[in-house]
């Protein structure tokens, strides 16, 4: 049996160096796609604190957002509510060229709408049904659709909570829906395990992502997508800086002499 190095920590240190090597690699990977006019969807799901942001910001900070796109939909205003539920999502599916990182998605039906009451029952069940229907028809369209749901601890979840409370800078974090799903942890327990049992499917399987470690869990998923999304390295012509022309040449440092600067306080 391999051994379980998940809970073992990791220094500052090795996990930035290697965090560099894998964006490294992510940047080539977009070459890839560019080239190739790959479509892919790569969909973040877990429960609250379960570190969704902090790894798709590791994920996105050394790529062009033109080519890695995230989407992360507010509620649905009254007319998106009037919509077929699946409506609003189609408008931000990639096209040639492109890498959807979807921070939450359709999956909402399967988590939070039915454990905060946000649609019915039959809502619930009707979506469980479809949604395989749906992703194979995604897939068969030529997108490739990866779904990670990060799965975190109890105990790790409430020391993330606890730390929000008390960190200025994390206090927004803590929305009034967050604290009325903490209360419900094994209502969110169900909702998963009914959700994989419907959409974990051969075409469009799901992969969990242990989370309680976030540093060991942003490496892994990286190298997850870079597993999962076929490319090769594409050969960049050799850049030089060409000499900056003189013509029209004149002191234009003095020009901004007078004008309004942003006081130098660093």
């Amino acid at each position: 049996m391999a051994q379980d190095t998940h809970s073992e920590p990791l220094k500052r240190k090795d996990y930035e160096k290697e965090l560099r090597k894998l964006q490294a690699r992510l940047c080539q990977l977009q070459d890839w796609v560019k080239q190739e006019g790959m479509r892919v969807i790569v969909v973040f799901e877990g429960r609250d604190a379960a570190g969704k942001g902090g790894t798709i910001r590791a994920i996105t900070e050394r790529v062009s957002p033109r080519v890695f796109r995230v989407v992360a939909l507010p509620a649905p205003s009254s007319r998106e509510q009037s919509q077929m539920y699946l409506q609003r999502y189609v408008p931000h599916f990639p096209a040639a060229g492109e890498i959807v990182i979807f921070d939450r998605s359709w999956y909402n039906r399967a988590g939070v709408e039915p454990v905060m009451g946000f649609c019915t029952p039959e809502e619930h069940e009707r979506f469980l049904v479809g949604c395989p229907v749906f992703e194979k028809y995604m897939i068969e369209s030529g997108i490739l659709l990866l779904k990670i749901w990060l799965e975190v601890g109890k105990a790790e979840q409430e020391r993330r909570f606890a730390a929000r409370i008390d960190d200025p800078l994390r206090q927004w974090k803590l929305s009034p829906m967050d604290l009325k799903s903490w209360t419900r942890w094994y209502d969110y327990s169900r909702a998963r395990d009914q959700m994989l049992a419907a959409t974990d499917t051969p075409h469009a399987p799901w992969h969990i992502l242990r989370s309680d470690n976030k540093k060991k869990a942003r490496l892994n998923c990286i190298r997850f997508l870079l597993e999962k999304i076929p490319h090769e390295q594409v050969k960049r012509p050799k850049v030089k800086l060409p000499r900056r022309s003189k013509q029209g040449e004149y002191d234009d440092d003095a020009s901004l002499r007078g004008k309004n600067f942003i006081p130098e306080r660093y």
